[in-house]
């Protein structure tokens, strides 16, 4: 039997079933591809609109970056709003700003919906490493409340941010009441199980080998087939060759995130103080949070392999020291990888291929509200009104130099050299 990655999430994981593999050839509406938050989403939002859908996964439903990330519910986009208004437009801008807005309020409203136990809580704070990005943190939450009317997020100086988390290692930040966190395989198990009561009918270990270019469309696995009139595309970090006409617009690249033993109420509020989730601001972030049974959950280091450090918990508690050394005693209970996608402009790749197929993609390390948006558009979109959608499939998006082959090199260098500037 497949089986999620040895994590905290998984360990704790509730009422996750097996949803069986596909043993005999189906007809459908649409076939989505990936039972991650996009996947889940737009299978989701399709059965709504009384699309008969089939979901296929490879692993387990949440197994990749969906049931593996740090959690955090962010605000906007992976840019900030000056950034899209310089390089995109301040129409465009406003417009991605609102689709951001829905997409938190998506994430929220499904969790109550559905009621959907995964520990959703608010706020998270922007940690500068240094006074140029206090500043610029600053900054950011002075613009989003004077030209966005956001005011959920406020400043904060090097004097309050080092009581709200016991260290002296920032030197201010902002604080966004708006944005939250919560545990991501219980969210993702939440949507499989809402799917299947809008009566999705959803696979796992069930890989697409491929699919031809037809309508409709038949996606081939090991044992069955699908026939769909329309396809989804949600495998991000894990597309691998499925795809090669959009796989070089993405770079998978691995991230890490360890579990500490519980440490007890007292210990883990000197930590964090006011339970928000924490996101510095280097090249190869910092970001970490408390678990329901109070636990720090630290995310740190990343690799551009297909292998990950042999020593997890080793690799990513030397991250966790230089913010917090006073855990040298503490027990390491989990720690664990997974593969995201990232676009060379950090903003998510949308399109289609085929006019029946639809993808959604490289939502760079900020993809927990936005991949709850991503399957509500292409829903939308499925069904004949493509507005919304357009707007992020419109957003330039380059390929990567050298395409698949070639781009894991220059993405190293790139990544060393902002590393190096992160250690100086």
């Amino acid at each position: 039997m497949l089986q999620h990655t040895d994590s905290y999430y998984a360990a704790t994981a509730i009422s996750a079933r097996d949803w069986g593999s596909l043993t005999e050839s189906l007809r459908c509406d649409v076939c989505v591809i990936g039972g991650g938050f996009t996947g889940l989403s737009a299978a989701l939002h399709l059965a709504e609109r009384d699309f008969d859908v089939v979901l296929l996964e490879a692993e387990r439903i949440g197994w990749g970056a969906s049931g593996r990330n740090g959690g955090q519910l962010g605000s906007g986009q992976r840019k900030d709003q000056a950034w899209l208004e310089e390089h995109l437009g301040v129409a465009v801008a406003r417009q991605l700003w609102d689709l951001a807005e829905e997409a938190k309020q998506i994430v929220r409203d499904r969790i109550a919906r559905h009621g959907i136990d995964c520990d959703l809580k608010s706020g998270i704070l922007h940690a500068g490493h240094n006074p140029a990005a206090a500043e610029y943190f600053a900054q950011a939450a002075d613009y989003l409340r004077q030209n966005y009317q956001y005011d959920q997020i406020r400043p904060v100086d090097k004097t309050e941010i080092g009581d709200m988390l016991g260290t002296d290692r920032y030197f201010g930040g902002n604080l966004d009441v708006g944005a939250g966190h919560l545990h991501p395989l219980n969210y993702a198990l939440g949507l499989a199980r809402a799917a299947a009561a809008a009566g999705v009918r959803l696979f796992e270990g069930s890989r697409v080998s491929g699919y031809d270019r037809r309508d409709p469309t038949t996606l081939r696995t090991a044992t069955a087939s699908v026939t769909a009139n329309f396809v989804v595309l949600a495998c991000n970090g894990y597309l691998e060759s499925l795809e090669r006409r959009v796989a070089g617009r993405i770079m998978p690249i691995n991230n890490f995130v360890l579990a500490t033993e519980p440490l007890g109420s007292a210990r883990a509020k000197l930590l964090i103080r006011d339970d928000v989730a924490v996101a510095d601001s280097k090249f190869v972030i910092d970001y970490y949070r408390l678990s329901a049974d109070r636990r720090l959950l630290f995310g740190g280091g990343e690799n551009y392999t297909r292998q990950f450090p042999r020593d997890l918990k080793k690799f990513v508690r030397r991250y966790m020291l230089k913010v917090y050394p006073e855990l040298a005693d503490v027990e390491i209970d989990f720690a664990w990888g997974g593969t995201l996608a990232v676009t060379l402009r950090r903003l998510p790749h949308f399109g289609r291929l085929e006019p029946n197929v639809y993808f959604a993609q490289g939502f760079s390390g900020h993809g927990v509200a936005l991949t709850s948006l991503a399957g509500k558009l292409i829903a939308e979109a499925v069904a004949g009104t493509a507005e919304r959608f357009d707007i992020f499939a419109n957003l330039p998006c380059p390929a990567f130099p050298g395409g698949t082959l070639l781009r894991w090199p220059g993405l190293v260098l790139g990544m060393f050299y902002y590393a190096l500037r992160d250690r100086l």
